[in-house]
């Protein structure tokens, strides 16, 4: 099983971006999608998570901002990110709880992708 993460790019403020965090390989059960950012200087801020493909939570930092959504057929989370601020510049990665086809449970990362928001 394997996480890819794409989308990053550099975005005025104001403007919007979606993150896609797509699995791949055996999968049987992805339980939970989280997102995460890294800024420099910052501790680790838990952005958006997606539980049992319903359930979601976000940091208040980003809440009625940024929409975290699954495409079940293909495996993948969406973070969409609108009205973008220039604090919201990070590394932007993902994290699953996914059950693969051996029903064995585990956590996987996919590599992180850049936002940056100029002001």
């Amino acid at each position: 099983v394997q996480l890819q993460a794409s989308g990053g790019g550099l975005v005025q403020a104001g403007g919007s971006l979606r993150l896609s965090c797509a699995a791949s390989g055996s999968i049987s059960r992805i339980n939970a999608v989280v997102w995460h950012r890294d800024a420099p200087g910052k501790p680790r801020e838990l952005v958006a998570a997606i539980i049992n493909n319903s359930s979601t939570n976000y940091a208040d930092s980003v809440k009625g901002r940024f929409t975290i959504s699954s495409d079940n057929a293909k495996n993948t989370v969406y973070l969409q990110m609108n009205s973008l601020k220039p604090e919201d510049t990070a590394v932007y990665s993902c994290a699953a709880d996914i059950v693969d086809s051996d029903h064995k449970r585990e956590d996987y990362w996919g590599q992180g992708t850049q936002v940056t928001v100029s002001s």
